[in-house]
């Protein structure tokens, strides 16, 4: 996920943000990041930055790939993502090396990764440019990036567009600017700032997948929980208005919706891959 510069994710009295990012983030993540990770052409062996990790979504599919003899480093903003990441990194890869560091100002040497990923983070840093410039400087000449971030606008996807609506009609200009951010990252955007970071070979394309959800209604609550403008409602508002915000995105999905509560919806993502 995200590394959620000047974003913060807020733990607070009635649910643990990261804990449900980790939770309920991960099924409309799983298809990405697996797409994150195969346009980046790893291999046995690899040394692999995860920018903006998150709780390690991409960091636990990327060290599948490179073995014991490979190496991730994940880096985020955010020590709660870290020390949600940390607890679940899988045990028979123990060389993910979890930092706390922003995207722009990485504590890594030049030229030491074959790869850097990042999977829905680069909409939320406050300087795109600076954060490529910072991950071109640690990959190696001829390494690789790939990026994703959701595709704007909010209404091409369902699940934003009910989102959208709930922030509009509960929360306030903080939620909304989140929200907003959350979608602010299209293909020209990431091709400009890679361009001026000195990346060559860089592609564009979108990929959309159908999530199957066995439960709407605990996701819509439990992801709301997850993200800053959900936080942002609840400051603001109080929990009775955290439970208004995520009825009203219930309420907008009901076509989606089958009598049992399942629902499949597609999202889009924008992905990006560049050489240094």
């Amino acid at each position: 996920m995200a590394d959620l510069t000047g974003f913060p994710l807020k733990d607070t009295a009635t649910h643990t943000a990261t804990e449900h990012y980790e939770r309920y983030s991960a099924l409309m993540m799983a298809p990405f990041v697996t797409e994150v990770v195969e346009a980046a052409d790893l291999f046995p062996g690899a040394q692999v930055l995860d920018l903006a990790c998150g709780t390690g979504f991409v960091a636990r599919a990327a060290a599948a790939q490179v073995g014991p003899t490979g190496h991730v480093a994940a880096a985020d903003l955010l020590e709660d993502m870290l020390r949600t990441a940390a607890r679940n990194a899988p045990r028979m890869y123990p060389d993910i090396e979890f930092t706390q560091a922003p995207a722009d100002k990485l504590p890594y040497p030049d030229d030491s990764f074959d790869v850097v990923l990042c999977q829905q983070g680069v909409q939320f840093f406050p300087d795109l440019e600076a954060a490529f410039a910072e991950a071109a400087r640690v990959t190696r000449t001829g390494g690789r990036l790939a990026v994703t971030s959701w595709t704007p606008p909010a209404d091409r996807t369902p699940y934003f567009a009910a989102q959208l609506k709930a922030v509009d009609e509960h929360g306030g200009p903080e939620a909304q600017a989140r929200f907003a951010t959350s979608l602010s990252c299209p293909a020209d955007r990431l091709t400009a700032a890679l361009t001026s970071a000195g990346f060559h070979d860089i592609t564009t394309r979108e990929v959309t997948f159908a999530i199957a959800f066995p439960d709407l209604a605990d996701f819509v609550t439990g992801h709301l929980a997850a993200v800053p403008w959900g936080q942002s409602i609840e400051e603001a508002g109080g929990p009775a208005r955290f439970t208004e915000a995520a009825e009203t995105i219930r309420e907008a999905l009901s076509p989606h919706t089958n009598p049992d509560g399942s629902a499949t919806l597609p999202f889009t993502s924008t992905l990006a891959t560049a050489t240094r």
